[in-house]
Order: structure tokens, then C-alpha cells, then sequence
């Protein structure tokens, strides 16, 4: 049957998952950092993710989909409730953004038992995963980081997560270039500084390139700083 659906467009959609929290009846998800229209069924056609989306990749469009299943709906609803049973149909459950204060146990306490503590505040911190308008970006001192970086320097949490905001990614393996997002998170959010963590591989410095970049295209002052890390694990240049 022709009928009217929702449609997104993948070039300016951002990943943050917005639009599948707002979508009651599980239709969208986010797959491959993108959120695509899993069920015609499932979408009811009314769109409550349209006004949601921060870079207006969701519109209507009218075209061949199967008949919108209120049934179908109720009983993924159901089964979504159930703890034992939820699954990431509505969206994966690990990008869900959240905050946390880390584990502040004493020096002495790390001495004697030898247990380091994480420095995490958030949750996610993959780029692609990362939504532009979380909660803790507000009044955030930012760290961009290669992934590579914290397994290079030993002390990576103490040393440059403590008391920031936390992104990770490889320009090498994600596809697509980081500047967009970058720029949207600075543009919308307050962000009080920038710290940069990248390897001396070559590679790495798309990551530098694309936060330069933003840096010059978000229309702000904001401090910041680059870090460069050998693969042996040693401050190169600061």
C-alpha cells in the first residue's frame, strides 16, 4: 500500500540516536553510527522523531510500505519491558549517553591494593556513538583521543581522562571524516577546552586535522592543546 513514512537521509544524520529514543514503536535504530528505518510496520507515520532530530535528516515521503502493525507494536513493547528479553531493535542500548562521577577511592588506597581506578565520565565514548547534544558536554573540558593512545601510555586515565570528556576513534578505520561532528558538538555545547591525544603514526593525524578544523568552523574561542605519543608509550610533543 502507498502511504506516508518516515525517510532519512544518511548524509546529514549524525549518529545520535535521538530519533530511535523518540520512536515509541521501535522503528528506527542506529546501525553502523547511521539511523535507518528497520520496520515499515513498526513506523506509525506520524513522526515524533521529526522534531527531534538536531540536523533535520528525518522527512515524510510517501511510497510502497507494508501496513503499519499496532499489534506487532505492542507485543515488541511488551517483550522490550522484560529485562531478560531486551535487545537492540530500538536502538543499541550501549549508546544510550550517561554520565558517572569515577571512583575517587584514595592514593592510599591504590598504594596498598593496587588497583587503579578509572577515570571515565561518560558513556559512550566512540565519535560515531557520541550524541551532539549530551547533557555532559555542558561546561565539558574535552578529550579527543586516537583509541590507540590509551594503549600506548600507560597512565592514559590519571593522566589525561581525569576531569574530562571523553572520545575516542581511529581515522583509519571509521569511515568518513570527524570534523562535522566535531564542529556540532563545539558549535552547540559549552566546551571549555580541547586536549588532543594522537599517535606519531601517520594515520593519526586525521583525527589532529579534523578537530583543527572544526576548532576554526565552530565560530568560538576555545583552548586547546595536542599531545603526540610514540608507539613505545612516550610524550613526543606537547
Amino acid at each position: 500500500m502507498i502511504r506516508q513514512i518516515i525517510k532519512i537521509d544518511k548524509e546529514k544524520c549524525n549518529g545520535c540516536g535521538i530519533c530511535a529514543d523518540a520512536c515509541h514503536e521501535g522503528a528506527i535504530a542506529i546501525i553502523d553510527g547511521k539511523a535507518k528505518l528497520i520496520r515499515d510496520d513498526y513506523c506509525d507515520g506520524l513522526g515524533n522523531c521529526l522534531p527531534v532530530c538536531p540536523t533535520g535528516a528525518i522527512s515524510f515521503e510517501d511510497r510502497e510500505a507494508a501496513e503499519y502493525n499496532e499489534e506487532a507494536v505492542k507485543v515488541r513493547n511488551n517483550v522490550e519491558k522484560q529485562p531478560e528479553a531486551a535487545s537492540c531493535s530500538s536502538g543499541c542500548p550501549g549508546t544510550k549517553a550517561k554520565s558517572f562521577v569515577p571512583n575517587t577511592e584514595s592514593a592510599e588506597s591504590f598504594t596498598a591494593f593496587n588497583k587503579p581506578q578509572s577515570q571515565l565520565m561518560q558513556w559512550p565514548v566512540q565519535i560515531k556513538l557520541v550524541p551532539v547534544n549530551a547533557p555532559y558536554f555542558n561546561n565539558a573540558n574535552l578529550l579527543i583521543a586516537a583509541d590507540c593512545s590509551a594503549y600506548a601510555y600507560g597512565d592514559f586515565h590519571n593522566r589525561f581522562m581525569k576531569n574530562h570528556i571523553t572520545m575516542i576513534g581511529c581515522p583509519k578505520l571509521d569511515e568518513g571524516s570527524y570534523t562535522e561532528k566535531f564542529t556540532a558538538i563545539l558549535k552547540q555545547n559549552n566546551i571549555k577546552s580541547v586536549t588532543i591525544v594522537r599517535m606519531e603514526v601517520p594515520c593519526c593525524g586525521g583525527i589532529e586535522h579534523a578537530v583543527k578544523e572544526a576548532l576554526m568552523n565552530c565560530g568560538k574561542l576555545i583552548p586547546w592543546s595536542l599531545v603526540v605519543i610514540s608507539s613505545d608509550g612516550q610524550i613526543l610533543d606537547q
